[in-house]
This record gives structure tokens, C-alpha cells and sequence, in this order.
């Protein structure tokens, strides 16, 4: 359907601008943006359209995983989450009340976080929540796309026009989620890698050589899901499926999502061949999800193939691994570091859409956007985060990496971003020291936003 946006919010005297997408990053902005003092007009088509991935109408709905990755420090994922708490995140917030037990994971309960999501943004005063889906781009300005990887085809199709760029595109898949009941709990142990965190927050199922190679082997021959997926050859290094693992090599699944190092078996005293582990889905623990098995499968081969898995022999799958489509543009041509569209200053893009890989990074743009956009309708000029922070990092890669040249592809977070250090430092000291570096320029610019409203256009605030 064509809409038109709802004005009556901008109509008011206070600032307002427009969201399109409800999920981590248009959340995120929405929040922000609010609690900025601008009025936010967002929308969201789920419930009343669904996708291929989502099973729910609940904002910020979680579709690979409960996970949000690493927690420490040590680990810029786990920074990039510290600096989003310490903005005043109200994905991260959200996340932290509905933690469940991941080992060295931040991981939450996937419905109480997305309805503790939902329910913070409905009641906010200053969000115009708007169940409706767009299909032609709204002229009110600022305007945030944070339509996502699943954006609609009709809305796609607009992008690319007022982009003048050929989109870029690949396939995610999600991992199948099983049921605790359901397992073999003879042939499963619980541990977490290295004994970290708590003991029961990973089931393994451990393989030896001939299980292992049996089920490499099926996973191979197995049927693939002949959709718009199967029919790609674009995957994302950091998400590949299963199935494109086992083809690389017979080991090399091992040495991935299977390794088996770090979880010796407590009833033998030995480390398996390999490893399938199963991560809590919800905080009941009744679900669990298989780490790292992304798939293209069919339904009818998935049911088969992990069934040959020990203690999934009768496994019952509440959920599939489904592939779905990640559109991102060519944002190192089209956005500055603020997130703004190079063309139009008060047009913004914001999370997966922008080529920044992963939940948390979605999060940290939809913050960078809300933020912006609220800055540009009070014209006060945008800022960007310091070089030094993994959030000011990754977008500076996210908006320069190949110079605009096609050669952009999505990226998470990483500590390989960050500027290098003047001198050598202890490589095992290399992570902490990035880690103080960061989160003292990120004091300095809390401090800078919050007593300098004026700042530069694009540049960071000092």
C-alpha cells in the first residue's frame, strides 16, 4: 500500500521527524530522537505484513539469535555494547533487564526483550507509534530508513531510485531452535567453552570421528531450499550456512561452529572429536538454538540431517532455519560518518541497511541517527563519534571503506578498525588498552554533546 505519513505530530511546535522501521535501529532512533526533544513519527508494517524471518509484531524482534555477543571488554563487540550502556542505549538497557545465562555472552530472553522494547516505545509521550507499512518515501524531513535487511520490495525500489545506486544484496539465515524436553539427555553434557560463566548455559553434543564424518557428509548431499537463496552465491563471511561450511572442507566445520576445544567432556575426561552446541533461546530455558548452524536447507532435510546429531535423534523443532534476504547500499558512496545522505543532509540511513553486519551494530546506528536527526531539526549541526571508540571506528569504516568503489561489504565490529597505537604494546595487554582508550574518548564526547550544543558539521565533538 502507498501511504502518507501522519504530520499531525510535525504539524506542533516541537521538531518532529520520521522513522521508517521498527526493529533494533529504528527503535533505537525512535528513543534517542525522543528523548532528545523531537517528536518521532515511527513506523512499522509487521504485524500487518510479516516477512520471512520475523514471527511476531513485537519491536526489536530478535530473528538469528538471543545473542548479542561477547560481553567483555576484551572483545569489541563487548566494548561497542559497554559504550552504547553507558549513552543511555534503550536496546542495551532493555537487554540487560531480560539477560539470561550465555557464558561470556550477552543474551537475553527474546520475547520479554522485544515486548520490554515494544512496550518503552509505545509509552514514550514523544513517539507516534504507526502500524503501517511504507511504500513511497514521505518528503518530510529529517527522515531515518532503518527498514533493515528484509526492507519491503515496493520501499526497495524507492531507495534504490533516490539513491541512484544499484543495491548490493546477500543471504543471513537463522539458526533452527529445538525443544529441551525433546533431547537425549544421556548423550548431551552441559558446559561452556573453557569452563566460562555458568555451567548450564550451553548443552553439547559431542561426536566422534565417524559421527562427525557421517553427518558432514549427509549435510553435503542434503537438499537446498530452492528459493530466491539457493539460487545466490553472495554470503556473508561472518554468517555463513552450515552446509557451505561442510563444503569448504571436511574439517573445516571443526574448526568452526563445532570446534570441539575448550569442551572436554566431564563423564570421560576428553576432549570430543567435535561439538555441536546448543545455546538457551528464552530465560526458561525450555529452548535452545543450534550455535552456528545457519542453513539453506529444506524443512525435510533439516529434520533428517540434525536428527544426526547425538541426543537429537527425536529432537522437536519449535523453529527452522530459514534464509532471508540482507540488503545493504553502497554507503561509503552515499553517507557521511553522521549517517546523513551525502545528497540530502536531513535524509539519514540507519543499522543493517547501512552494511554495519550485526545486532549490535545496527543498535549503534540507530543511536548515531536518532541522535543526528534530532540534532538537524533543532539545527544544531551533527557530530560523529571519536576514531578512537569501537562506535566511531566501525562507522568511519562503514562510510569510507573502498572509497565508494563497489568493493564495500558489510562488517561487524572488531579492535582491527580502531587506529593503531603510536608505539608497540604487549599484544596481550593490545585489547584492555584499547578498551581505556576508547571509553576515555567517549567521556570526552558525553562531555562535548552534553555542553557544546553547537559542534561541527560531520566532525567529531570536542
Amino acid at each position: 500500500m502507498t501511504s502518507v505519513p501522519d504530520t499531525s505530530l510535525a504539524s506542533q511546535s516541537v521538531p518532529c521527524i520520521t522513522v521508517i522501521g521498527a526493529g533494533l535501529a529504528g527503535s533505537e532512533c525512535a528513543w534517542q530522537a525522543a528523548e532528545a526533544g523531537v517528536r518521532v513519527n515511527l513506523y512499522e508494517m509487521r504485524p500487518l505484513e510479516m516477512t520471512g524471518a520475523h514471527q511476531s509484531g513485537f519491536l526489536a524482534e530478535l530473528v538469528c539469535s538471543n545473542s548479542l555477543g561477547a560481553a567483555a571488554l576484551r572483545n569489541a563487540n563487548g566494548l561497542l555494547k559497554e559504550e552504547l550502556r553507558r549513552l543511555k542505549s534503550l536496546i542495551i538497557g532493555c537487554a540487560d533487564e531480560t539477560q539470561i545465562p550465555a557464558g561470556g555472552a550477552l543474551a537475553v530472553d527474546r520475547w520479554g526483550f522485544s515486548e520490554l522494547v515494544t512496550a518503552k516505545i509505545a509509552a514514550h509521550p514523544m513517539i507516534n507509534l504507526i502500524r503501517e507499512r511504507i511504500d513511497a518515501l514521505p518528503p518530510a524531513r529529517p527522515l531515518v530508513i532503518a527498514s533493515g535487511p528484509l526492507t519491503a520490495e515496493a520501499l526497495s525500489q524507492e531507495i534504490a531510485a533516490l539513491t541512484g545506486q544499484k543495491y548490493l544484496h546477500f543471504f543471513d539465515a537463522a539458526a533452527p531452535i529445538v525443544t529441551l524436553e525433546s533431547l537425549d539427555m544421556d548423550k548431551l553434557y552441559w558446559a561452556s567453552r573453557y569452563d566460562k560463566g555458568s555451567p548450564n548455559d550451553y548443552l553439547n553434543a559431542p561426536m566422534n570421528e565417524e559421527e562427525y564424518h557421517r553427518f558432514i557428509t549427509e549435510i553435503v548431499a542434503a537438499e537446498l531450499h530452492d528459493g530466491h537463496a539457493a539460487d545466490k552465491k553472495i554470503l556473508f563471511e561472518g554468517c555463513l550456512p552450515i552446509e557451505e561450511l561442510a563444503r569448504r572442507g571436511i574439517d573445516t566445520p571443526r574448526y568452526g561452529p563445532l570446534k570441539p576445544v575448550g569442551l572436554r567432556d566431564p563423564r570421560t575426561g576428553k576432549r570430543p572429536y567435535a561439538v555441536v552446541q546448543l545455546r538457551r533461546d528464552n530465560a526458561a530455558g525450555t529452548l535452545f538454538n543450534l550455535v552456528g548452524f545457519q542453513t539453506r536447507l529444506r524443512i525435510g532435510e533439516q529434520k533428517r540431517v540434525f536428527s544426526l546429531i547425538p541426543g537429537l535423534e527425536n529432537a522437536e523443532f519449535m523453529r527452522y532455519g530459514v534464509m532471508h534476504r540482507n540488503t545493504f547500499i553502497n554507503s561509503p558512496k552515499l553517507l557521511r560518518p553522521t549517517l546523513q545522505s551525502r545528497q540530502d543532509p536531513a535524509l539519514f540511513f540507519a543499522g543493517q541497511i547501512t552494511g554495519s553486519e550485526g545486532y549490535v551494530e545496527a543498535i549503534a546506528g540507530g543511536w548515531l541517527a536518532g541522535l543526528n536527526a534530532a540534532r538537524i531539526a533543532q539545527n544544531i549541526p551533527a557530530v560523529v563519534l571519536p576514531g578512537e571508540t569501537a562506535f566511531g571506528a566501525l562507522f568511519k569504516y562503514v562510510t569510507s571503506s573502498g572509497s565508494g568503489t563497489g568493493n564495500f561489504q558489510p562488517m561487524n565490529v572488531n579492535y582491527g578498525l580502531l587506529p593503531p597505537f603510536e608505539q608497540r604494546v604487549d599484544k596481550k595487554l593490545r585489547s584492555q588498552i584499547y578498551a581505556e582508550r576508547s571509553l576515555h574518548a567517549l567521556s570526552d564526547f558525553e562531555a562535548a554533546i552534553g555542553n557544546d550544543r553547537g559542534g561541527v558539521d560531520g566532525s567529531e565533538v570536542r
